[in-house]
C-alpha cells in the first residue's frame, strides 16, 4: 500500500512523456531498466504503472518485444483522454469531436425534456435565453457563454435524467473553450439566440420528436458556423 503513491506518481510522468509527444504511437517505451533509472524509483514500481497504462490501452506490453505506445483513439481511460485533448484543444479533430458528443446528447436531453419539463424548467430556460440576448447586445463575450452554458443545463436539468451531466460534465472544461471561441462571432450568437428560442418553444409543445428537431438543427447550425468561422481562423494562424 505504501507503495501506491509511487505508482501513480509514475503512471502520471509516463502518461505525460506519451502526452507530450516524448513517446510516439506505436513506438516502444525505454526498457523498465531504464524508466526505472529516469524516473529514480524500482523496477517493480514502473512494471506496476505500466500494468495499469496497459489496463487502459494506453500501451501495449509484447512479451520479450517491449511495450508500445497505442494510438489516443485506442485508450479507454477518461482522465487519460481529456488530458490529451486539452494538449490538442484547438484541433479541428478535438472540436469536431466534441459537436459529435453534443449532438448525441444534447437532441437526447432535449427529446427527454419535452416530456419532463416542468414550468420552472422552461422559466429557466427562458431566463438563459433572456440572458443571452442581453450580453449579446452588451458585446460582453464571458456573459454569452455563461448564458449559453446555462440554456443547455437548464435542458439537461428537465430532461428529469440526472445521469446526463453526469456524461458532459468531464468535458466541461472543452466545452467551456470550444463554446467561448465560437461565441466569440457575433454572427454565431445571433443564430444561437433564434435557435435557443426555437428548442424552448418546441419544448414547451410537449412534442419530444419536434423537440429533437430543433436541437438536431442548432447543431447543424454550429457545425455551419465552426466550418464558416472557426476553421478558416484556425487554418490562418497555422500559415502565420
Amino acid at each position: 500500500m505504501a507503495r501506491r503513491p509511487l505508482v501513480e506518481s509514475v503512471f502520471d510522468d509516463i502518461l505525460e512523456r506519451i502526452i507530450d509527444g516524448t513517446y510516439q504511437p506505436g513506438a516502444a517505451l525505454p526498457s523498465e531498466n531504464d524508466l526505472a533509472a529516469s524516473l529514480d524509483v524500482s523496477r517493480l514500481t514502473v512494471r506496476e504503472a505500466l500494468k495499469q497504462l496497459q489496463a487502459q490501452h494506453v500501451v501495449q506490453i509484447k512479451r520479450g518485444l517491449g511495450t508500445y505506445v497505442n494510438p489516443a483513439a485506442q485508450w479507454t481511460d477518461l482522465q487519460a483522454i481529456l488530458r490529451h485533448a486539452s494538449t490538442t484543444a484547438d484541433s479541428p479533430d478535438v472540436s469536431l469531436r466534441l459537436l459529435e458528443v453534443r449532438r448525441m446528447v444534447e437532441t437526447g436531453a432535449a427529446e427527454l425534456a419535452a416530456l419532463h419539463a416542468t414550468d420552472e424548467d422552461l422559466a429557466r430556460m427562458a431566463t438563459a435565453n433572456a440572458a443571452l440576448q442581453t450580453a449579446h447586445e452588451a458585446r460582453d463575450l464571458d456573459a454569452v457563454t455563461a448564458a449559453d452554458i446555462a440554456f443547455h443545463d437548464a435542458i439537461f436539468r428537465a430532461s428529469a435524467n440526472p445521469f446526463l451531466p453526469v456524461v458532459l460534465g468531464p468535458l466541461s472544461r472543452l466545452l467551456y473553450t470550444m463554446r467561448r471561441e465560437t461565441s466569440s462571432f457575433h454572427e454565431v450568437q445571433q443564430h444561437a439566440i433564434a435557435h435557443h428560442t426555437s428548442v424552448l418553444e418546441a419544448i414547451r409543445t410537449r412534442n419530444p420528436e419536434m423537440a429533437r428537431q430543433a436541437m438536431q438543427a442548432h447543431i447543424n447550425q454550429t457545425y455551419d458556423d465552426y466550418e464558416r468561422f472557426i476553421r478558416p481562423q484556425r487554418q490562418h494562424q497555422e500559415i502565420t
